[in-house]
């Protein structure tokens, strides 16, 4: 047991983050579960994560990336918000959540090129991209294999996934009572395919430039402000991250001059009154070896003035008994501490952090199974509770929709 040194920083203090007011800084980071059904809708078991995970009142949780679009997808029992079935079944997912005093952001996903190119072929759709490029030469073997080679998206297409695909999105995920948006432009998927220069190689005005890159996703963004208000709106960036063929560095243009225009515009935004509600900053990435390490993310802070999420480098922290935490959240009055793992293993992960109680270990095997061992069976402090092993692997989700 370590002492509860994170009890007397900002990690326990109010914040005002968009149209909510947070009592305290600890947030659900999102992480893909693969517990939804096979037509995307949340179930029984997602219900239970989310509102065991909102023990304590006031607490901001960030789902797992939800698809926005048949079209943008698709991948095996992650959830949807497309359909009228989505909106139902998430909105007893939130109802949980509010009841308990908590509140959830929801991450809009799109997958671009990295989607399943046979499960899309089976849909009747296109794989698609910023650029016809491949995230790796088997992504390239799998594509071909299926008959649906990547292509490149047309201006047509763009302005469909802004004003269609994502806008649908949005407005169902309100109805649905998720309290904030948060846009996935992280981790090599379709956002960042379009501001990354490894994966974009287009001459129109979308491609070329910094500014180009960047239009994409600023102009979904300006439109989204329209559909839902800036203080509902988030988004998520991962810099440096080296995942699905996204390069850190390269001889073109460093990340810093990238991700800072992008936020420079983003805070020009907000000096005008359209703040957004966060931004959301992958400060860890998985090396070419799948070793971790941390980034230096600090040129953010010195452009966004508003809130920002950090995950992605405090899984160890535990180790230094939370002192990289315990500096990062005093070091401003902005900033929330956002935990994934940890989140996934303890239930009532605010309450160990602010009495210095030992955590639960993760278990990386059950990350994207589908049963609901190793989702909801990780213990409460001083639980009781005996886990069925053998039962908890044959209890699979129920649709939220058919109940």
């Amino acid at each position: 047991m370590s002492a509860p040194i994170l009890k007397g920083t900002n990690l326990f203090k109010p914040i005002k983050v968009g149209a909510v007011t947070l009592q305290n800084r600890v947030a659900h980071l999102p992480t893909t579960r693969t517990r939804a059904t096979s037509e995307h809708v949340p179930t029984d078991l997602i219900q239970q994560y989310y509102s065991d995970r909102s023990s304590s009142p006031g607490t901001l949780l960030v789902t797992e990336a939800t698809l926005i679009s048949e079209k943008q997808g698709i991948y095996t029992n992650v959830p949807g918000i497309w359909n009228q079935d989505h909106v139902k079944g998430w909105k007893k997912v939130t109802d949980a959540v509010h009841k308990k005093g908590g509140f959830m952001s929801i991450q809009l996903w799109a997958l671009g090129r990295v989607g399943k190119p046979d499960l899309l072929k089976a849909a009747g759709h296109d794989l698609t991209s910023a650029s016809a490029l491949y995230e790796s030469e088997a992504s390239k073997k799998a594509a071909e294999a299926a008959g649906n080679p990547v292509r490149e998206l047309t201006e047509e297409e763009i302005k469909d996934l802004i004003f269609n695909q994502y806008t649908n999105a949005a407005k169902n995920s309100i109805e649905a009572g998720f309290d904030i948006i948060e846009i996935h432009g992280a981790n090599g998927y379709l956002v960042e395919q379009f501001i990354n220069p490894s994966s974009n190689k287009r001459t129109d005005k979308y491609g070329g430039s910094i500014e180009n890159r960047a239009r994409f996703v600023l102009e979904l963004i300006d439109h989204l402000i329209t559909v839902v208000g800036a203080e509902r709106l988030a988004i998520r960036f991962s810099p440096f991250s080296f995942f699905q063929g996204m390069l850190a560095e390269n001889e073109e243009v460093h990340p810093v001059a990238t991700f800072g225009y992008i936020l420079s515009e983003l805070q020009k935004r907000a000096n005008d009154g359209k703040q957004l509600a966060y931004i959301n900053l992958v400060d860890g990435r998985f090396n070419a070896d799948w070793t971790e390490s941390g980034v230096d993310n600090s040129f953010a802070n010195q452009i966004w003035k508003g809130v920002i999420l950090r995950g992605g480098n405090y899984t160890y922290d535990d180790k230094n008994n939370w002192k990289t935490v315990a500096k990062d959240v005093d070091a401003d009055d902005r900033t929330l501490i956002g935990f994934g793992r940890h989140f996934i293993a303890n239930p009532d992960l605010v309450e160990r952090l602010k009495e210095g109680k030992e955590l639960n270990a993760y278990d990386r095997d059950t990350f994207y199974t589908t049963n609901n061992y190793g989702y909801n069976t990780y213990p409460f402090l001083n639980s009781k509770v005996e886990i069925d092993i053998e039962e908890e692997t044959k209890r699979l989700g129920k649709s939220l929709v058919l109940e």
